[in-house]
């Protein structure tokens, strides 16, 4: 009980950045990549509806593909290492490499026998400003997670900081990210997954300043060595991108 309570006074201290500007469109599980194994994803997100007209030096995003590659290795049962390397496939000038980011992660092992799963990530790394107007930006992210039967549900109460750009003298940005899914069948979940950014813990932005994105979304489970996630994704305030497609597809090793 001590343990439980403990991690969630730290969610709440963490709990005070931006989405993940659409490379990485994910609510992170708390589990981490077996020792000794690597995981290799894909994440590959389109622009449906998005920014028409470059603002603040940042190119649209409308019709604009996203590739990210992310390898992760697992070092030991409660520790890992991710590497992001992110493109854009656009026309206009929109085709190029964006940015690189560095993530490790560290979990609770289950030896603990916590109630639920928990895992802390921390990514940093840098995007060029076409793409990201804040081009050197810290993630925290705190991990919870939970499946009870055919039920499970994710909590990802993440902050950024930037370190450059215009966000770097805001503070921590709270970027709060949820997911609740259902098995259909023994292969198939469906769900919901929520993207939010809200502005500085207690100082939030106005709605229609905010980026605030609803998924419906489906895992698929048909073998344990691979992951694939897929949805399509809808923008609710005036600062997020109408509608994005996403699919994410990883093979472990």
């Amino acid at each position: 009980m001590k343990h439980l309570l403990l991690i969630l006074f730290l969610s709440l201290i963490v709990s005070k950045l931006q989405a993940q500007d659409n490379y990485e469109i994910q609510v992170y599980g708390s589990e981490t990549v077996d020792s000794g194994r690597t995981m290799l994803e894909l994440h590959s997100n389109y622009t449906i509806n998005g920014s028409k007209t470059v603002f603040d030096g940042q190119l649209p995003t409308n019709h604009v593909e996203h590739e990210t590659i992310e390898i992760t290795h697992g070092w030991n049962p409660w520790f890992e290492t991710g590497f992001y390397f992110f493109n854009s496939i656009g026309s206009d000038g929109r085709t190029s490499y964006v940015g690189s980011h560095i993530r490790p992660r560290v979990a609770a092992p289950l030896s603990w026998n916590w109630p639920v799963g928990v895992s802390l990530s921390t990514e940093f790394g840098y995007q060029k400003s076409a793409f990201s107007a804040n081009t050197c930006t810290l993630e925290i992210r705190p991990i919870v997670d939970k499946k009870v039967n055919k039920v499970y549900i994710a909590i990802n109460p993440t902050l950024d900081q930037s370190f450059a750009g215009p966000d770097s003298h805001r503070g921590m940005i709270f970027s709060p990210n949820v997911k609740g899914s259902y098995d259909v069948t023994k292969v198939v979940a469906l769900g919901l997954e929520y993207y939010g950014s809200t502005g500085p813990f207690f100082h939030y932005d106005p709605f229609q300043q905010q980026q605030q994105q609803l998924f419906v979304a489906t895992d698929l489970n048909t073998d344990p060595n691979w992951e694939f996630n897929g949805g399509i994704g809808y923008g609710f305030t005036s600062s997020t991108d109408r509608c994005i497609l996403k699919i994410i597809i990883g093979r472990r090793f």
